[in-house]
């Protein structure tokens, strides 16, 4: 009995101490801790204690942290009075895809968009997977199910994939931001879901931030400056849309007047190479902005809601997302979109009919086609950008070689795996815009991949080459008031798609000497890189779509013929276009004496 008492009283002693240090523990560890003087309650009556320490935040009215907080967009527990229990399952971008199911899609929030956006050609690059796929062979057609979301979840890679991944995949909004450190900032800015476009800081929608050449790498920001919070605003400048719209078809920086010049960093400026420079050190000339970009519009303004975000339909092209045409502003009756939908931001009067700005609010009024002009029974076939567009942005030859013995890093998976891709041009261009034909239409065509590849093994043998040349339909986004010269269409070898050159006549037959040879490669000998078909209306490069195709023999005999009248009757309201007709010939003595081919 007596040891059972002892060692119940050893017991008591030991239990006494553990309390007795647990106690002086926590009142230690209590007067360590800085907690809240206060209960931090939103105006909307929850409890919030993230603002103890964030209520110096400034947002917009629609995400005002005063009011909802910070824990519906960050998750975190609200509830937490020290830092590191608030911060956990924390998320920095409440916009990424990943968890925008539990911040900006709940109830109450946007609770529809998320399975829009998802479905989106922005975040499924379906078309960029898809034509690349078919344009390296891997696949019998140009529309494909896969997508960058699936290509994260399987890893699945192939020749044409492992390009994609490591050169492409910074242009989808799954792309996370500042996850690439080490790389310039250009491309850490790019991606994060939601925030890709409803993300913006002060003093960023203006055309020099888009254009300043910042490859910083993005680790070497000095950490203990406070960032500013992002606003969230559905005002978006075009300054996001540039993020990714400047590459490839180049459209955004085209939209501003800015053509991605050759590598030579001319004109110099104090014997030093230009100041022009985008990010990547690409170097650029300044000329002819699109009309709209110089009235004030930014890209949202034309685009509508739902072919941006998606409509929840995942497309397989741009075309099928696409509502937006010339015809909804500029018509007697304008107001509706190519899906028959009500543009939000149109407003017709007794006075006239107006597009109200969706950034700055501002009216611009909407002018119909000129009479005559745009009518013309000839150009029935012409589409707007087709003659409005006077210029183009085209890459020309795009030499991709892929070695074995280096590594490279992907994109998508964020590793550094084997595969070393090398990527150059042969030459890039902006004047006289190709055309070519769409279902029955005149667009405007430039070069989509003009792919000469090789494939080197880890040996430096070559394992692998081949040569593909597209081109594809493009609207420049170079629209101008006054539409092109009757000349530069009529007696432009390079307009209708056989490239620079010189047209002459032979033994009484038409005969085209390119200005292009093109070039020597692994594969062979390549055509003219602007050789897009010849003079028997034979295409001599693929086309970006079964639907596209260059003019056929017929139809570059009907446009060139009139190359020899535009020089002299080169007004829509010449009384030779009322009657005119193949059979039509020069009145001038001797003016019949022309190439007989036409």
């Amino acid at each position: 009995m007596e040891n059972k008492s002892r060692t119940k009283t050893i017991a008591g002693y030991f239990l006494g101490a553990i309390l007795l240090a647990a106690f002086v523990y926590l009142v230690f560890n209590e007067s360590r801790t800085e907690r809240p003087q206060k209960l931090f309650i939103t105006s909307s009556g929850n409890v919030e204690m993230c603002l103890s320490c964030h209520g110096d935040v400034k947002l917009d009215a629609a995400h005002d942290a005063q009011v909802i907080g910070c824990s519906p967009c960050h998750l975190g527990d609200p509830l937490a009075v020290t830092e590191e229990a608030g911060h956990k399952g924390i998320v920095i971008n409440p916009g990424d895809l990943r968890v925008a199911d539990k911040s900006c899609s709940v109830e109450g929030c946007h609770p529809t968009d998320l399975h829009k956006v998802k479905n989106s050609l922005m975040a499924t690059n379906r078309g960029i997977l898809g034509t690349l796929l078919y344009y390296w062979g891997e696949t019998n057609s140009q529309d494909t199910d896969l997508t960058v979301e699936q290509l994260l979840e399987s890893g699945e890679s192939s020749l044409a994939l492992d390009y994609f991944r490591k050169l492409c995949a910074t242009c989808h909004l799954w792309k996370q931001k500042n996850d690439l450190p080490g790389l310039p900032e250009f491309f850490n800015d790019k991606g994060g879901g939601c925030s890709a476009c409803h993300f913006a800081l002060p003093g960023t929608h203006s055309k020099e931030f888009v254009l300043v050449a910042d490859d910083t790498a993005s680790d070497d920001e000095d950490e203990t400056k406070k960032k500013p919070h992002p606003y969230i605003t559905k005002k978006v400048g075009s300054s996001n849309c540039v993020r990714c719209h400047n590459r490839s078809g180049r459209i955004g920086i085209s939209y501003m007047g800015i053509f991605e010049s050759e590598g030579y960093g001319t004109p110099f400026k104090d014997g030093a190479v230009t100041e022009n420079q985008l990010p990547g050190r690409r170097f650029y000339l300044e000329i002819a902005d699109d009309i709209h970009h110089a009235k004030g519009m930014e890209c949202i303004d034309c685009h509508t809601r739902n072919e941006i975000m998606g409509d929840g339909t995942s497309y397989a092209h741009y075309e099928d997302q696409l509502e937006i045409s010339c015809k909804a502003c500029h018509d007697k009756n304008p107001g509706k979109t190519r899906k028959d939908q009500f543009l939000t931001n149109i407003e017709i009067t007794k006075e006239g009919n107006y597009l109200l700005g969706k950034v700055d609010e501002k009216r611009h009024t909407l002018k119909v086609p000129k009479e005559g002009v745009c009518n013309f029974a000839g150009h029935k076939r012409v589409t707007c950008e087709a003659c409005h567009s006077t210029w183009v942005a085209q890459c020309y030859g795009c030499h991709a070689k892929r070695d074995a013995s280096g590594k490279h890093l992907d994109k998508l998976s964020l590793a550094e795996t084997e595969g070393l891709w090398e990527e150059g041009r042969s030459y890039i261009r902006y004047e006289r815009p190709m055309l070519g034909v769409w279902d029955d239409e005149f667009v405007v065509v430039t070069p989509g991949c003009q792919d000469v590849v090789t494939v080197v093994n880890d040996k430096g043998e070559i394992e692998e080459s081949f040569d593909r040349f597209t081109m594809a339909a493009i609207n420049p986004h170079t629209t101008q008031a006054k539409g092109r010269e009757c000349i530069d269409c009529h007696a432009s070898t390079k307009t209708v798609g056989l490239g620079e050159g010189r047209l002459k006549q032979e033994d009484g037959e038409l005969v085209f000497e390119p200005l292009d040879q093109g070039v020597e490669t692994s594969a062979g000998h390549t055509v003219p890189f602007d050789a897009y078909v010849d003079l028997n209306g034979i295409a001599r490069q693929h086309s970006s779509r079964p639907e596209l195709r260059p003019f056929n023999k017929a139809e570059l005999r009907s446009v060139l013929r009139l190359g020899l009248c535009v020089g002299c009757h080169n007004t829509y309201e010449d009384p030779i276009w009322k009657d005119y007709s193949e059979k039509t010939v020069c009145a001038r003595p001797g003016q019949n004496d022309g190439p007989t081919g036409l």
